[in-house]
């Protein structure tokens, strides 16, 4: 599918650094007075400046995967439903209010009779119909189509099983009402439809301009934002929408999201004052860490988010579950936490982070390195003996030797060789590269990482269905796949919660696809007396239209 490759401003611009050679405080010094210059034309200055991270790799919402991505469409293509600040519930968006049936298995939205595109043309319930059957065409590549795969017939016209659309679950009534009927009860729907896969996209354009229509100027936008510009290695430039429903609550009219994938880069801008707000732990020197914790300015708080490793099970010797449960048993897990994060993550005994609605915590993994010497040798590999080299994947923002990805792979490179003589060679791809990489199945072992959609287990499970476009693993299991689809079929929230429970067991302990590492420590910096209307929640959402940049004192 299309992807923006090419400035679409001017020529980008590209800021310029020497790298300071010191730790601890004497680097946190050197940091601060590190001179910065920039290189290209000068930009009039956004309300605010962002540290968003690696490149984005689609600004289309269908296509978007990252939360590098996720991040920029957000604020652009509004859904059915948005997501409180607050707590990241979802409220009324482009529908102002809905109903739902006794049997929990019907919606009706009504939209907004004042919800327009920034171009000034009405946004009505077709529009939403036609973007949902976008997402689920499967001509257009969405990543995050089974999102909509709770609707009736949803998955079985995705899949070409039912060849006629009129079947679908959702159907638009008239101009601002939108029918949506479910295959079962599904609590988290309404989270779903604030997900930015299932936001409305413009058909007009999208249909006049094919792939390309992201490149449309105007860019018509549903949201609270529009796109000024995308200039590849450097920004994303958005500007308020006037014509938004909720426009006299959106106070920041230009916000910039800086490509900055680097730590050192990114706290250089951020301490010298270029940007305004880092959202990730990860763009922070982990060296710094522990220095830079009990600063005002850092934000820690709790989200739902896991650290694990990949096996590509279609490839020998990963085909085989004993050669995966090895590698994973042999992980010491808290040796990485306490040496490499240290940022208050917990080691991972399974995939769904605690503290998700719902959830019954499994111990499915652990570290036990006679275990995983026992069943290596079962596999036929005693002490790694005729067992091909592995290659582990993973990514980092330019040569990225010093950045925590790395750091990880060289300690889980270490760790395979000290437990079960097991030669892994490290695969060290730039983001775009490596997420390509990852979904052909051009792996043995990949880096991975994965933030809650939504407050519920199934937002973690799914991603290793058959058909989930997430699962870039190559395993397919139809008992896992049947013990999902039990699970959000029972009512009685106990006895979901333990089937989702057997099911992560299966996936984790048994066919071993997935080794969690740890579940992630959430940190923001921002200083309080310049930005508000950030604030901590578990799915780690926070809607720019919020952020207000304080006024300063007299």
């Amino acid at each position: 599918m299309f992807v923006v490759r090419h400035a679409l401003g001017p020529s980008p611009r590209a800021f310029c650094f020497s790298p300071p050679a010191r730790a601890g405080g004497a680097l946190l010094a050197g940091l601060v007075l590190l001179g910065l210059t920039a290189c290209g034309p000068s930009l009039p200055p956004a309300d605010l400046t962002v540290i968003n991270g690696a490149e984005p790799e689609s600004l289309d919402p269908a296509l978007a995967l990252s939360i590098e991505d996720l991040r920029v469409t957000q604020p652009l293509f509004e859904g059915l439903t948005r997501n409180d600040p607050v707590t990241a519930a979802p409220v009324p968006g482009l529908a102002e209010r809905w109903d739902l049936s006794a049997d929990g298995r019907t919606y009706r939205f009504y939209l907004r009779t004042n919800a327009v595109w920034s171009t000034g043309e009405p946004i009505t319930a077709a529009d939403v119909a036609w973007s949902w059957q976008r997402v689920l065409d499967p001509r257009t590549g969405a990543g995050y189509a089974s999102q909509l795969f709770f609707v009736e017939n949803a998955e079985a016209w995705h899949t070409g099983r039912l060849r006629d659309p009129e079947r679908l679950g959702f159907r638009a009534l008239d101009a601002h009402r939108f029918e949506v009927r479910l295959r079962q009860p599904t609590p988290f729907f309404l989270d779903l439809c604030a997900f930015p896969t299932l936001a409305v996209v413009p058909r007009a354009v999208i249909e006049r301009l094919g792939e390309q229509w992201i490149r449309a100027r105007p860019l018509p936008a549903s949201g609270p934002y529009q796109l000024e510009f995308w200039r590849l290695n450097d920004r994303v430039r958005l500007r308020k929408n006037p014509r938004y429903w909720d426009a006299p609550h959106t106070a920041l009219e230009v916000v910039d999201l800086l490509t900055i994938a680097n730590p050192t880069t990114a706290f250089n801008l951020y301490e010298t004052g270029r940007a305004d707000v880092i959202w990730d732990r990860n763009l922070v020197p982990a060296e710094l860490l522990d220095l830079l914790r009990a600063r005002p300015d850092c934000h820690r708080f709790d989200f739902l988010a896991v650290y694990f490793v990949r096996c590509n099970a279609t490839r020998p010797p990963l085909d085989d579950p004993r050669v995966r449960r090895a590698l994973s048993l042999a992980i010491d897990r808290r040796r990485i936490v306490e040496r490499i994060t240290r940022g208050g993550e917990q080691p991972a005994a399974g995939l769904v982070p605690p503290g998700t609605a719902h959830h019954q915590p499994v111990e499915a993994v652990r570290f036990d390195p006679e275990a995983a010497r026992r069943l290596l040798a079962e596999a036929g590999y005693p002490g790694g003996a005729g067992l091909r080299p592995l290659r582990y994947l993973y990514w980092t923002a330019g040569a990225g030797t010093g950045q925590e990805h790395a750091k990880i792979a060289v300690e889980l490179r270490a760790l395979w060789a000290q437990v079960l003589g097991v030669r892994v060679d490290l695969d060290n791809r730039e983001k775009r590269v490596f997420i390509a990489a990852q979904r052909g199945l051009d792996y043995d072992l990949s880096q991975s990482s994965w933030v809650g959609d939504y407050n519920d287990p199934n937002t973690f499970l799914d991603l290793f269905l058959s058909g989930n476009g997430n699962n870039r693993t190559g395993w397919a299991d139809p008992a896992y796949d049947a013990l999902l689809a039990r699970a959000n079929a029972e009512p009685d929230p106990r006895r979901r919660a333990a089937l989702l429970a057997e099911a992560e067991q299966r996936l984790v302990g048994e066919a071993a696809v997935v080794a969690p590492v740890y579940f992630s420590s959430g940190f923001h910096f921002f200083r309080p007396d310049r930005v508000s209307g950030i604030y901590p929640n578990l799915l780690d959402v926070h809607p720019l239209n919020a952020v207000r940049k304080v006024s300063p004192g007299p």
